[in-house]
């Protein structure tokens, strides 16, 4: 075969990253059973922080990057995949130890392939990437801990980012009261446009003076800042209300008490969608990102743009001016 374009990640001997378009053939990618024709990739935040250095993503000297992807086998050593199924992946060690869905071409171990599900394109796929399967498992999740949506009003702050504003947008869809949490009071429309019933702006909480229990007034949480953002969320929840916590944009810290826990009993779910996830729970959840879980507004929430002008993406979300999803087309 002949080589194929592909956007190496490498770090420098003075610990920067060198992001660069580069020829390859199959033959040096890394190791797997399955053989995909990438169709789509995205750009998540975890991309931006590889490619541009402002965090410690790659695990090894160099990779091709994009943790996520679709497209169709070319060929399979599997008996699960054959010639022409189409396929997803997202998470595991694509992009920072595992050569990713940034390429024509991705050779994967089986065991990281999906296959797409009945009424998901492969562009449907890569506008939910990693940020809408994160959102998804914090859905179900939370629906397995007692969910329901007449628990109560949910919160999702983070908002406008890719997890936020999927998750809005699904609860909306199964019928929930969701309120966005924001700091972008411009977004506020597109906000309720996604389902939104309520938007409440970060300014107009002091979030230094969150006592250890507040109002009780969410039933669910969804948490992609942590910090004291999170802890606030804590303090707020009903009885026997659930938090999915999965971002740390503003903080990695959680400085709170455990009274929210054992005398409201709130619940609080960790949501790794790299590796936690076992088969049957990721093809459930994509199962439903198809179907009750699928905002009618996807094509809205994304852009596309072609490869070539992947690099100019990675900037814009970590200065924080993304607003949409990305999706990437290789078939160019």
């Amino acid at each position: 075969m002949d080589k194929f374009k592909a956007y190496q990640l490498t770090e420098t001997p003075d610990k920067k990253i060198r992001a660069e378009f580069v020829e390859r053939s199959l033959e040096e990618l890394d190791p797997g059973e399955v053989v995909v024709r990438v169709a789509n990739s995205d750009v998540n935040y975890k991309d931006a922080l590889a490619a541009t250095g402002k965090g410690k993503i790659l695990r090894r000297a160099s990779c091709i990057g994009g943790i996520d992807f679709s497209g169709t086998v070319v060929s399979s050593a599997d008996a699960r995949f054959a010639k022409g199924d189409a396929v997803l992946a997202v998470g595991y060690d694509l992009g920072v130890a595992h050569d990713g869905g940034y390429a024509e071409y991705a050779r994967v171990p089986a065991e990281w392939l999906s296959k797409l599900p009945k009424g998901m394109s492969l562009w449907d796929a890569m506008a939910f990437g990693t940020a809408g399967f994160t959102a998804g498992i914090g859905i179900v999740r939370m629906e397995q801990n007692g969910l329901k949506p007449q628990s109560g009003p949910v919160i999702v702050d983070g908002a406008t980012g890719g997890v936020g504003s999927i998750a809005i947008a699904a609860l909306a869809r199964l019928g929930y009261h969701v309120v966005a949490l924001t700091g972008k009071e411009s977004e506020s429309d597109w906000l309720k446009r996604l389902g939104a019933k309520e938007v409440k702006l970060r300014s107009s909480i002091d979030f230094s003076k969150t006592r250890p229990l507040e109002k009780a007034t969410w039933a669910g949480a969804v948490d992609n800042l942590g910090g004291e953002v999170l802890a606030w969320l804590a303090s707020t929840m009903k009885v026997n209300g659930v938090i999915a916590s999965i971002g740390l944009a503003a903080s990695p810290s959680l400085n709170t008490t455990v009274l929210p826990f054992i005398l409201r009993g709130v619940s609080l779910l960790g949501i790794n969608s790299s590796e936690s996830p076992g088969p049957e729970l990721r093809r459930e959840v994509w199962r439903r990102l198809a179907t009750d879980l699928r905002p009618p507004l996807l094509k809205e929430m994304c852009r596309t743009i072609p490869f070539s002008q992947l690099p100019a993406a990675f900037d814009d979300f970590i200065q924080g001016k993304v607003n949409r999803r990305i999706v990437v087309d290789l078939a160019e």
